[in-house]
């Protein structure tokens, strides 16, 4: 089956890359470059900027608060960037100039906000970084938070279950509903969610991620109408409120899909602006030309974009945010985290923390890795899409070799700082499911399982990607995509295929039982592109994990040495068999199968 993963869209044609380069490289550019990038209290942060070669700079400035205020003359800091050197850039045929500056220590808990910008020499006019604007009140708003960067110390041991609420499960007694589009209604609810819990938990997930499920008219929930009311199809608040205490009872956690970036047309605050030029909440949204004409996400006018630069709109976020924290919910995943401002992100975890200093906040952050670390000075981690293509383009799509794929590992472990968390996956909601697009191969299903479960970022399985649920027809017919086909309806009882639901409960049990499997310690042991065979080791001062993998078809052999484990060891995964003689391990591996040796 020919096919294009297009989980970072355009990006997949060289000519947009190079498109992005050259707008990334023009003017005056920041892209929140700090370090550390998790600033700490008590640490001094380096800010990074640069500088086009056709700009004759007279300096580079950055105007900081610490007191909640926007940076503006006379009310900010202002410090001088010091010019650190010169690059030559071969794309735009230039030299690049690089600048420091650094802002002092700041206590914990303190939001930092600034903007950066620059003086022509010869003009005196000025421009600032990212958006080039020419005066400081319309420039890009840039903004960290100092904290500690020791992320909530759950999230280690989290195995993560992607809950789309309305494919989910209606609940006991109640059969699914039939639309006559898949856009329509399923008939999942949060009550559908309870009456599964034993299921869940028995895969051995122990956090629950919950599709978006305020107000709304949609299926899918990612345009609310009220951020404080649960959509009734799905149930009350009232069983929200027993969802959490269940789970928590349970030992579980509760991540929320929250959307700061845009919502429903139909949101009261918007239909008063909209209808009525004097309403207080016209300055809750950007208009090119009031009424018909406005700011939205990704051109659809059904999803108006929030001003969250207005203090109006950004405290009516924060404080929906903290209202739910303070209902029990553990932390969020933050959609479409590439909207909003750098700035309000800093004040939304200050926010937060304020509440819940354990809550768990993760960005969907689907771009290149700088831009999502970017965000480790405002968020506790983003969600792993560059892994996610990693995992489908070798063991899906067989375009990856594994030495490819080891590179890339090696590489992307290394770059993160420890403590960003980067949850994995392997299939979601807007692109198509792993089993379809490996034409239902369940053995590669298994063997990319094996790979997720078996890194230190915490895994996340979409619903049903553990009983076999795939779909018909790929998402993208069109430019814009038919995300529902990834959205089919759970699989139930006999419709489920039992030995992938065995394999994933048994990788679950593993993931819990071995901490060793949270940490970051991750050494290649073998690499054969050749007979298709890889092994890693996973390890700390107190056990040690032999993973490895056959993705050929055929039956390979594979023997290691310097693996740390003696006499004794065995696969706990598939029973392949193991020997031990002197300090040499051998597995013997069935064709696209893997093996996990302790």
């Amino acid at each position: 089956m020919p096919y294009d993963d297009r989980i970072f869209g355009a990006m997949i044609h060289l000519d947009q890359r190079l498109n992005r380069h050259m707008k990334d490289s023009e003017g005056v550019k920041h892209r929140m470059r700090l370090s550390p990038a998790q600033p700490v209290p008590g640490q001094d942060v380096a800010i990074f900027v640069t500088t086009c070669g056709s700009l004759a700079c007279e300096g580079v400035y950055c105007w900081y608060t610490t007191d909640g205020r926007e940076p503006e003359e006379g009310s900010a800091t202002v410090i001088c960037l010091e010019r650190e050197d010169e690059v030559w850039d071969v794309i735009t045929w230039s030299y690049l100039q690089r600048w420091r500056g650094v802002v002092p220590s700041q206590m914990s808990g303190t939001v930092i906000r600034y903007r950066i910008g620059t003086r022509l020499a010869g003009s005196g006019r000025w421009v600032f970084a990212d958006n080039q604007a020419n005066v400081l009140t319309r420039a890009t708003p840039f903004g960290y938070y100092t904290g500690n960067t020791v992320t909530p110390p759950w999230q280690k041991r989290a195995v993560i279950y992607h809950v789309f609420l309305d494919r989910f499960f209606p609940g006991e007694g109640k059969d699914w509903q039939k639309p006559q589009l898949l856009s329509g209604f399923f008939g999942g609810t949060l009550r559908g969610v309870m009456d599964k819990l034993d299921y869940i938990q028995s895969l051995g997930f122990n956090t629950l991620w919950l599709s978006p499920l305020f107000a709304s008219p949609s299926h899918h929930g990612y345009n609310a109408t009220d951020y404080y009311t649960v959509e009734p199809r799905l149930g009350s608040n009232e069983d929200l409120d027993e969802l959490i205490a269940a789970a928590h009872h349970r030992g579980m956690f509760i991540l929320l899909d929250f959307v700061a970036n845009h919502w429903s047309r139909q949101h009261p605050t918007f239909q008063s602006a909209v209808k009525d030029p004097d309403s207080p909440y016209r300055a809750w949204y950007e208009w090119e030309k009031w009424p018909d004409t406005y700011e939205t996400y990704f051109g659809v006018k059904e999803l108006p974009k929030i001003n969250l630069e207005y203090p109006p709109a950004r405290e009516y976020l924060l404080r929906c945010a903290q209202h739910w924290l303070e209902k029990g919910v553990d932390g969020y995943r933050l959609d479409y985290a590439l909207g909003p401002s750098y700035d309000f992100w800093a004040a939304f975890q200050q926010a937060c923390r304020e509440v819940n200093p354990q809550c768990w906040l993760l960005g969907e952050v689907v771009d290149m890795a700088p831009v999502q670390l970017s965000y480790a000075s405002s968020m506790d981690g983003t969600l792993d899409f560059l892994l996610n293509r990693g995992l489908r383009e070798t063991f899906a799509l067989n375009k990856w070799k594994l030495t490819q794929f080891e590179s890339f590992l090696s590489a992307h472990e290394n770059y993160f700082p420890g403590a960003f968390s980067r949850p994995a996956f392997l299939d979601n909601h807007d692109m198509n499911r792993f089993l379809y697009i490996s034409e239902g191969d369940t053995a590669k299903l298994k063997l990319a399982a094996l790979v997720l479960y078996t890194l230190p970022g915490p895994p996340i399985i979409y619903y049903g990607t553990e009983v076999g649920v795939t779909q018909q027809r790929p998402i993208h017919q069109n430019s814009f995509g038919v995300f529902e086909e990834a959205r089919m309806p759970m699989k139930w009882g006999e419709e489920q295929d039992a030995d992938l639901r065995v394999y994933f409960q048994r990788l679950g049990e593993l993931r819990q039982k071995h901490p060793v499997l949270w940490d970051d310690h991750r050494g290649l042991l073998h690499l054969d592109d050749q007979t298709g065979t890889y092994a890693y080791l996973r390890w700390n001062e107190r056990e040690r994990v032999i993973v490895a993998l056959n993705i050929n078809d055929a039956p390979r052999s594979i023997t290691l040495t310097g693996t740390g484990l003696g006499p004794g060891v065995s696969d706990r995964l598939n029973e392949n068999p193991v020997r031990v003689v002197g300090e040499s391990l051998t597995v013997e591996l069935a064709g696209k199968r893997g093996a996990y040796i302790v």
